[in-house]
């Protein structure tokens, strides 16, 4: 399985394998990067407009897998736990701790590792988890891809979350609230 710079799991043996498409794809198969951040890789952008911006790893019939793209990226936008499926809830004006947590399933090379001399090619895979799947993960027994329910600790917490959403859709006049405290 997959490790951080410190030894940790990350949960899975490939890290592409949860990833649908990179940030910067468009919906017509082109690369969004080569346009708005070509400046950052002026050779990688000009073989992309060479190509009418398409992107290799998207097409089918592509030469590249998402980890030969230099400029790769995929962070999970739905906000729920990619383990068991609990939803977020956050509340407005609350310094709740969060209960999902992002979570990086590919890691740049370790800083540490004095061996290597030229820069490991490095992607942002980002999902969510929900902290106590996070925990999990991180206990290295644990997998992404494990079919399991949220935790009964997680579905409280989320619980006790929309009873306070729910109470905040009551109405109550500024006249009623101001003569409680009188």
């Amino acid at each position: 399985m997959e490790k951080t710079p410190q030894g940790t799991s990350v949960g899975v043996d490939d890290p592409y394998e949860p990833v649908e498409r990179c940030d910067y794809l468009t919906d017509d198969g082109r690369c969004r990067y080569a346009v708005e951040h070509g400046h950052n890789d002026p050779e990688f952008a000009r073989e992309r407009q060479a190509d009418d911006l398409r992107c290799p790893a998207a097409d089918p019939e592509g030469e590249w897998e998402w980890s030969d793209c230099p400029q790769f990226r995929a962070r999970q936008r739905s906000r729920e736990c990619i383990r068991c499926g609990l939803e977020e809830r956050r509340l407005a004006h609350e310094d709740e701790r969060p209960l999902l947590e992002e979570h990086h399933l590919k890691y740049a090379a370790d800083a540490n590792d004095s061996e290597s001399d030229d820069e490991e090619l490095s992607h942002e895979i980002t999902v969510f988890l929900c902290r106590w799947c996070h925990a999990k993960i991180h206990d290295s027994w644990a997998r992404i891809d494990d079919d399991v329910s949220p935790d009964p600790e997680a579905i409280a917490e989320a619980e006790g979350r929309r009873s306070k959403e729910h109470g905040e859709f009551g109405f109550e006049s500024a006249a009623e609230r101001y003569a409680e405290d009188e």
